[in-house]
């Protein structure tokens, strides 16, 4: 009762820090905004209904043929091709015969021209220059096939087009963290800015990216910022939570172990925790990231195997302060277990090292995916990154639409986290109780 006396007064110390409070509501609402990522930006419609039959592609994977088109593969729901399948027309848009311009034209005959190279009057006019298959036939005795050996070419009947009603319901952003858009009405697709600017030559203005439906503008290759920034907030909060809840897991066991224990197993896990330590993580990083293969998951098992390194040292402090105490002695007089002592008495009373400093674990675990990623040592492309962003704003000192919302988004929520940490160290200080 008295453990929970105690928590129920440092949880009106932290509410009563309306700093503190807010930041932590105002961090939490933009996490858990950003955690259904794929419901606001995405390529593929939340809802498709064709003839009154619904279709979820955010959900499920549909291909061409399911709305009457020719290939098996998935749809590009953005592209002309796919509204002209649902409109009933051909899926090329230069001919209704599936063919192109140029085939159209020389589908009587192979022809090579030059008058589109002919110059001014100064200079010399090439005459056209026509060549045909006429050229190229051979006398019809050498030739000439019976007509028992003929191969007979089956005619392939024309898959009929038929005319849909349909809808579609779209995420706020149509854009994903890797789409690349093959068309754009401003004329330009990378390094789109969302405001009206001038052209190289300075002749015309280049209109705002929205008109593309991309607010923040797009990066190097055409990507949507936006949308890289939502998903790459969603994995930076991810990662670092789970870096901290790991990190401090193993601290708790580790240092509880030397603390509870002491003597020649504190000795040697001291020793050894200071040789690991030692050793910088970035080598240990490029080492590993050399012999495998980069991913997200091995750069989370690298990080975890120094991030418990400062939480050990505190639990092992409080472990060696715990286990002198009477209550302590009294289990161990009882025949409790030793594990049981650790887990049940002295670690329940050790927690204020442990939630005082999650927020900064966090922090931390931030921090370093950013950084590995800004040095192109984190997640593999194309997955989205804060990092990735602040290095192309760096290469790219022009696109401002990329520098600044992506600085703005990562000092923000480190901030916040800075504030959390804050107010509830303030509420487990032991010398601020409440009388």
């Amino acid at each position: 009762m008295k453990l929970n006396r105690d928590l129920k007064v440092k949880f009106q110390k932290f509410n009563s820090d309306k700093r503190a409070r807010y930041s932590l509501i105002a961090l939490m609402a933009v996490f858990f905004l950003t955690l259904p990522a794929e419901f606001l930006c995405n390529v593929r419609p939340l809802l498709l209904v064709v003839d009154g039959k619904p279709y979820f592609p955010i959900l499920l994977t549909y291909s061409e043929q399911d709305f009457d088109g020719p290939l098996s593969s998935e749809p590009d729901y953005k592209s002309e091709r796919f509204q002209r399948i649902l409109k009933g027309e051909p899926p090329d848009a230069s001919t209704d015969t599936g063919l192109s311009e140029f085939e159209k034209r020389n589908s009587g005959g192979l022809s090579l021209s030059l008058e589109d190279f002919e110059e001014g009057e100064d200079e010399v006019l090439y005459a056209p220059l026509t060549m045909t298959l006429d050229d190229f036939e051979e006398d019809d005795s050498k030739t000439s096939v019976p007509e028992n050996k003929k191969e007979v070419i089956p005619e392939v009947p024309a898959i009929p087009l038929k005319t849909h009603d349909y809808w579609m319901l779209w995420p706020p952003v149509r854009y994903d963290y890797q789409y690349i858009p093959s068309y754009s009405e401003t004329g330009r697709v990378a390094l789109a800015a969302p405001y009206e600017t001038s052209s190289a030559d300075k002749k015309r203005i280049i209109p705002s990216s929205w008109q593309d439906g991309h607010y923040l503008g797009t990066d190097d290759r055409g990507r949507d910022v936006l949308a890289r920034l939502i998903y790459g907030f969603r994995i930076s909060m991810i990662f670092g939570l789970s870096l901290a809840v790991t990190g401090t897991l193993l601290g708790c066991l580790l240092g509880g172990i030397q603390g509870f224990f002491g003597g020649w197993i504190d000795l040697v896990g001291q020793r050894l925790t200071e040789i690991w330590g030692s050793i910088p993580r970035l080598y240990i990083l490029i080492i590993l990231s050399a012999m495998l293969s980069p991913s997200i998951l091995l750069l989370f098992a690298i990080l975890n195997l120094t991030a418990w390194l400062g939480m050990a040292a505190y639990i092992r402090a409080e472990f060696l302060k715990g286990r002198g105490l009477e209550y302590v002695k009294a289990a161990k007089a009882l025949g409790v277990s030793s594990f049981r002592i650790m887990g049940k008495h002295i670690l329940p009373n050790s927690l204020t090292p442990v939630i005082t400093f999650f927020p900064f674990e966090v922090t931390a675990g931030i921090l370093a995916l950013v950084s590995l990623d800004f040095l192109n040592l984190g997640v593999p492309s194309p997955a989205p990154s804060i990092g990735e962003l602040l290095s192309q704003g760096k290469t790219n000192l022009q696109a401002i639409w990329i520098l600044i919302p992506t600085f703005v988004v990562l000092t923000g929520a480190l901030t916040l986290l800075t504030f959390v940490g804050d107010g509830i160290r303030n509420a487990f200080d032991p010398r601020k109780a409440a009388n």
